[in-house]
């Protein structure tokens, strides 16, 4: 209960005095993975927002559903659904800068933390979720929420800039990146 608490006294927070652009240090490769609850690959089955909370707290949240592909990290079980502030309600709409967008169908791999207790239960908001996209060769890759071909994970959060640059990263490679990684956390 004080869980959800929480996030109403956020909305509350947000709704009186609006939502105004994110800034997020982008995290590292390192802080993606061991600050993340659960890591899993999944596919977007169902968005759905309403109103929660009363009076003062009273805001729009949006549940996005997963079927779950692949757990990396954690036991998401074979469907996830996480809460995000923000979404419409017939002529209302909350919307949060720079929080990700999620439609049926997205095909994604997510570092997810404090789901329930945080406006966007990302690793570092946008920062916490890739794409998968087919490229021109029919090879699965990793783009960032921005679109971007995701390069070279070691410069994530360092130098998003040659983190970019180069071929992209195939969806196989980037999960065996997180693999090794978690292997080398003893997680």
């Amino acid at each position: 209960m004080k869980r959800h608490s929480s996030f109403l006294i956020l909305c509350a927070g947000l709704a009186a005095v609006g939502v105004q652009a994110t800034t997020v240090i982008p995290p590292t490769f390192d802080q993606l993975v061991s600050e993340a609850e659960l890591i899993f690959q999944g596919t977007v089955t169902s968005t759905r927002s309403q109103w929660t909370g009363e009076g003062a707290e009273r805001c729009i949240v949006t549940q996005v559903t997963f079927s779950v592909e692949e757990s990396l990290k954690g036991e998401p079980g074979p469907t996830y659904t996480m809460q995000m502030l923000g979404g419409t309600v017939g002529a209302e709409t909350i919307e949060v800068t720079d929080a990700p967008r999620f439609k049926v169908g997205d095909r994604d791999i997510l570092f997810v933390e404090h789901n329930g207790n945080q406006f966007v239960p990302l690793v570092g908001i946008m920062h916490g979720r890739f794409h998968l996209q087919t490229d021109a060769r029919g090879r699965e890759i990793v783009t960032k929420d921005s679109g971007a071909s995701l390069a070279r994970v070691d410069k994530l959060g360092t130098d998003e800039r040659a983190a970019l640059a180069g071929p992209a990263l195939s969806a196989i490679d980037f999960k065996l990146a997180i693999r090794q990684r978690l292997s080398q956390l003893g997680k």
